[in-house]
């Protein structure tokens, strides 16, 4: 993720913005490495502000939810509380171009004397932490108590500790990038490493994607080596970096996340230009697309690993289904050859009477093509007997291969069966669309249901489509899974409603709702888009869509959920570009 120096400075941006003048009313902690803190604004406004010192998930950004606390606050809290409470926000600062949020505070001592007071917010992985600290009359920082104390048995560089000088490690020898010149271009371009390598790490508080995204915006390959670079490409690479650092010191920042099949990839405080082929959401401040960013991360994480059991089960069914059909198509290939017995078969009982036993091959007039043929015989039979073995394999051959073309239909509708589910794996947004694909699972025979569950549990639970409104206006639902492709195509149809799907791949069923109304052709295009996007070849960019009027759709009698046929369609290529319409959350 993108959680660099860059992102730090858009934070600070609009921290200082809206809380500068500001008063602290409350202070919570709940959690043993997380502080919320309620924050009366310049006119009147309330703002709540979460800050995060987690390992795995360090965080600054004001949010709207509400957690709830332990009956008795920890020390920490208390401490802060007893010095914040009412305290004003003199100013937000980032300390160099690190990730180091700082709280300048004033607020009233015990004697009524005003002292002013700092709030460190580290943002470092796993050495992440919120300092308390003041000022000592030499004007150095000096710990208070800290989110997490760090002794010398953990850390042999600094000691977090109260009483302690507060200092942050000089560890890596880099360059501020809100100083870049040509000197500091030097520095990067004589390291023998790849470009993107070279650019991070030289500069200060730039991440992985940040230097990608400027060897992008420079038209080099962000992996060729740094030696690897004309003079043109030096030009292009330091006009990319001298206005890219300008748009920051400009606070030109733009937040926004890259999304791949609804699933959060990356995020980021500036124009993601080298994800140009995903969908990008922009969002009005970082706040907004940090908290979407990691609670719809989070969202992806956790039903993810609650599906790795479906996903095994389905992953083996699918492998094994697929050996089946292979072997399968093997046999039928080699029944190709039962007519040609047949044939050598009729041609040796007219025509066998020119051949004699020993013969090991009869030329004859074959009178279904009018040509010459020669037959292959069997020295030690007759012609007549060879005529019966002929016979023999043709029928053996004619049993396989009427046999085969049951088993081969059968398997194939098994095998798509299989990839709608799995398709239906990769959309699951919510653990009701898990436990409808698990009762699917079952009802196929891949699950065995458990003997103790009881009936009622038994009874799949409601699991709502996914519903897009057009640019025009129109109502477009995708189903997430095969019950739900089944009610959405059968168990409501209005007048001209019409039906998506993708042509002969996995997908989901989309359903465009006319509401009576003429429906205009971008609509047709947008939800073929939606039919692209939720198949399994959306990664092509470009799917083949069918698409008929809900009516023209029908069910076999005794057909595996989700399956249907038409038999009047029309067909068009549609992109797997669905940022033109509008979800609906319920």
């Amino acid at each position: 993720m993108a959680f660099d120096g860059i992102t730090v400075a858009n934070i600070v941006y609009e921290l200082n913005n809206t809380l500068k003048e500001g008063r602290i009313s409350k202070i919570a902690q709940p959690e043993n490495d997380e502080l919320i803190i309620n924050i009366k604004c310049v006119g009147r406004i309330q703002k709540k502000l979460l800050l995060s010192a987690n390992a795995g998930l360090p965080l600054v950004y004001f949010t709207e939810e509400s957690k709830q606390s332990p009956m008795t606050a920890p020390n920490f809290c208390m401490l802060l509380r007893k010095h914040l409470s009412g305290a004003r926000i003199i100013s937000v600062s980032q300390f160099g171009f690190e990730r180091v949020i700082i709280f300048e505070l004033e607020h009233l001592d015990e004697m009524g004397d005003l002292c002013k007071k700092y709030l460190i917010v580290e943002l470092m992985g796993k050495h992440s932490n919120i300092i308390f600290c003041e000022k000592n009359e030499q004007d150095e920082l000096i710990i208070i108590d800290s989110i997490k104390r760090i002794n010398g048995f953990v850390s042999s560089v600094r000691e977090v500790l109260p009483g302690k000088t507060y200092f942050i490690p000089n560890t890596m020898d880099k360059n501020d990038p809100l100083d870049f010149n040509p000197e500091i271009m030097n520095n990067i371009i004589s390291k023998p490493m790849p470009v993107y390598k070279a650019i991070y790490s030289t500069l200060t508080g730039f991440s992985p994607v940040a230097a990608i995204e400027i060897c992008t915006r420079a038209g080099i390959d962000s992996e060729i080596p740094t030696d690897g670079l004309d003079n043109n490409k030096r030009f292009e690479l330091y006009n990319a970096l001298e206005l890219f650092i300008n748009e920051i010191k400009n606070h030109n920042f733009v937040p926004n996340i890259a999304y791949n099949n609804n699933e959060p990839v990356e995020f980021a405080v500036f124009e993601l230009t080298s994800y140009r082929d995903l969908r990008n959401v922009t969002y009005d401040n970082v706040s907004e697309m940090l908290e979407h960013f990691y609670s719809e991360k989070d969202k992806y994480a956790r039903i993810r690993q609650k599906s790795a059991d479906l996903r095994k089960i389905v992953s083996t069914a699918l492998g094994r289904i697929q050996k089946k059909l292979e072997l399968q198509e093997k046999q039928f290939k080699s029944t190709d050859k039962r007519d040609k017995y047949r044939i050598y078969g009729e041609l040796l009982t007219t025509f066998g009477y020119n051949a004699s036993k020993g013969d090991r091959e009869i030329t004859c007039n074959n009178y279904y093509t009018g040509e010459d043929i020669t037959i292959p015989l069997n020295t030690e039979l007759s012609p007549i007997d060879n005529a019966k073995k002929y016979f023999e394999r043709y029928s053996k051959l004619k049993r396989t291969y009427e046999a085969l073309v049951v088993q081969l239909e059968d398997t194939k509708n098994e095998l798509s069966h299989l990839e709608s589910i799995s398709n239906s794996l990769e959309i699951a947004t919510n653990e009701a669309d898990l436990i409808a694909i698990k009762e699917e699972l079952i009802v196929a025979g891949y699950i065995r249901r458990q003997a103790n569950v009881k009936k009622k549990q038994q009874k799949t639970p409601a699991s709502n489509p996914l519903h897009y409104i057009s640019s025009d206006g129109f109502d477009i639902y995708v189903g997430k899974n095969n019950y739900q492709n089944d009610e959405l195509t059968f168990g409501m149809q209005g007048e001209n409603d019409w039906w998506f799907h993708s042509k002969g791949i996995a997908g989901s069923h989309v359903v465009l709702r006319s509401g009576g109304r003429e429906i205009t052709d971008i609509t047709f295009e947008e939800a073929a888009s939606l039919a692209a996007y939720y198949s399994k070849g959306k990664e092509s960019g470009k799917v083949e869509i069918d698409y008929t009027e809900l009516r023209n759709v029908k069910k076999p009698k005794g057909s595996k959920p989700g399956f249907v046929v038409y038999y009047t369609n029309y067909s068009m290529m549609a992109t797997t570009d669905i940022s033109s319409l509008k979800e609906v959350t319920e």
